[in-house]
């Protein structure tokens, strides 16, 4: 028997408005489960959007500025912490409070401060980060940094809470590296 259908084509009415509908809901339901998903995943592991609160770090990051930071590269071990990196870290002194500051020591260097200005291994370090405005001029005694612990400072020297008055900070507690800067957006911008 013959039929007038298409080869290929299901005998049969084609496809009400309502079936379009339901195949176009699941479609549009699935591909927002998948970008929920993926999104869990970057932020989960890879990036972590943060909002600085305080002083500390100006003028690198202000007060209420809205950054990302990565928790990939150093959970890993992709990237060493380094000297100059802007670090996000649980407070040894309370761990359920989150600090950003900078890495001024790494394990094995040797930390001193004399008048405010920093020597590392016995060599003043150049902070282009700290304007003359925010530096203080408080002293302190050469220590050498331990293993896996990091000597911070903030950038904003007289408005710092930092290892000067409570030590370093445990390689363990550093959970993330501050990376780009997305609100506000006239400082969109990544983070040097």
């Amino acid at each position: 028997m013959e039929t007038d259908a298409p080869v290929g084509m299901p005998p049969g009415p084609p496809p009400g408005p309502d079936a379009s509908l339901a195949r176009s809901a699941v479609a549009w339901l699935r591909d927002l489960a998948l970008s929920v998903l993926i999104a869990i995943v970057v932020i989960l592991f890879l990036y972590q959007p943060v909002k600085v609160e305080g002083t500390s770090m100006q003028p690198t990051l202000i007060n209420q500025e809205r950054i990302f930071i990565n928790k990939f590269v150093y959970r890993f071990g992709l990237a060493d912490i380094g000297r100059g990196d802007t670090v996000v870290f649980w407070f040894p002194g309370d761990p359920s409070k989150s600090y950003i500051k900078r890495i001024i020591g790494v394990p094995g260097d040797t930390v001193e401060i004399r008048a405010g200005m920093v020597f590392v291994n016995g060599k003043q370090l150049a902070e282009p980060y700290v304007i003359e405005d925010y530096r203080d001029s408080i002293s302190m005694t050469a220590r050498t940094i331990e293993a896996d612990h990091y000597f911070v400072l903030g950038d904003h020297r007289n408005s710092s809470n930092d290892s000067r008055s409570w030590g370093t900070v445990p390689r363990s507690d550093i959970y993330g590296k501050a990376v780009f800067v997305y609100w506000p957006l006239d400082r969109l911008g990544l983070l040097h």
